[in-house]
């Protein structure tokens, strides 16, 4: 498995993602991250919905005999498309790595049963 520095490796990607907003001069005709922010969010979410089907159907397939590599391929094109989500509501990947690192070391049982209460008395937090 290859070691990267994320935080950097995506920090470059939302800067390119961010230059190609159409509103910073991106050019829907010519740049695919442009056109799904031209087009608005139903586009961009649409694709987050068929990275993420795409992503558990190379997982299943690879239950299954099938090229595991594949978890990778799709895994990075739901992100892709998650950073562009990401962009067009003023967020970047730093904001998600800040909240996995605040949940670091907390149960995921014990982070759900928080959220659930949260909704529950309306903080929402």
């Amino acid at each position: 498995m290859k070691t990267m520095s994320s935080n950097d490796s995506l920090a470059r990607l939302a800067a390119v993602i961010e230059s190609r907003k159409p509103e910073r001069g991106g050019d829907p005709a010519a740049s695919y991250v442009a056109r799904l922010l031209h087009k608005g969010p139903d586009a961009f979410l649409k694709k987050i919905g068929e990275e993420a089907t795409e992503m558990v159907m190379a997982a299943k397939d690879a239950d299954h005999g099938g090229d595991v590599s594949r978890i990778v391929g799709e895994t990075a094109d739901l992100w892709f498309h998650c950073m562009i989500a990401l962009a067009h509501y003023g967020l970047a990947p730093a904001d998600v790595l800040a909240e996995l690192e605040r949940r670091e070391g907390t149960s995921g049982i014990e982070e759900k049963a928080l959220r659930k209460l949260q909704q529950r008395e309306g903080t929402g937090e």
